[in-house]
């Protein structure tokens, strides 16, 4: 049996490959087998979004698919970049838009910096089955990049559970406690226990 991740992101796809070890299937890309593009992220939620994405792929590959959304909430900014923390700012580079997300923030006290990595997976069936699950890391934002790890938003994102930020952890450690991965985890926990992929 096989999983097709619904993004072009060969990154992304490496990590799932890598987190769905232990099931008995192969986790593929969407480009693998032919699909490069996905239906534009239209959704309220990010639910909303990761449907999307699944259900186009499943629908195209006749296969199981999961598709992934997620975003940077910050309290200071009422919850913003949310849905929007990959084009925060408008066309920048990941170094220009952290320094934009600080330029947001700049003068907000240590205490009154609070945010939290959000992301919600969906595995969608071809024939209309759909599961979801979210994974949420708390944390709050520093007020200069930290760490040479990680990617986006890490080097000024202060992970509560690993007392540093994402960019001075360990691959390993930010797996175990990000929200992309304990959302992994309940799909790991589900799908043990509907014994979906056999």
């Amino acid at each position: 049996m096989r999983l097709v991740i619904a993004t072009s992101n060969e990154g992304k796809v490496a990590e799932f490959r890598d987190a769905l070890a232990e099931l008995e299937v192969e986790v593929i890309s969407a480009k693998e087998v032919g699909v490069t593009q996905f239906p534009e992220e239209t959704g309220q939620s990010y639910e909303e979004n990761a449907r999307l994405k699944a259900e186009y792929i499943a629908l195209r590959t006749h296969s199981l698919a999961l598709g992934d959304d997620s975003g940077l909430e910050v309290d200071a900014l009422d919850g913003r970049p949310g849905l929007y923390s990959a084009r925060f700012g408008g066309d920048l580079s990941p170094d220009e838009r952290v320094n934009y997300l600080l330029e947001q923030i700049r003068g907000v006290p240590t205490g009154e910096r609070g945010a939290r990595f959000v992301c919600n997976l969906v595995v969608a069936s071809p024939g209309g089955d759909i599961n979801s699950f979210e994974g949420i890391c708390e944390g709050e934002i520093l007020e200069a990049p930290r760490g040479e790890s990680g990617f986006g938003y890490d080097p000024v994102f202060y992970s509560h559970d690993l007392s540093k930020s994402f960019a001075e952890a360990t691959r390993e450690a930010k797996r175990r406690v990000s929200h992309r991965g304990r959302a992994v985890a309940k799909v790991l926990e589900w799908a043990r226990g509907e014994e979906v992929f056999g």
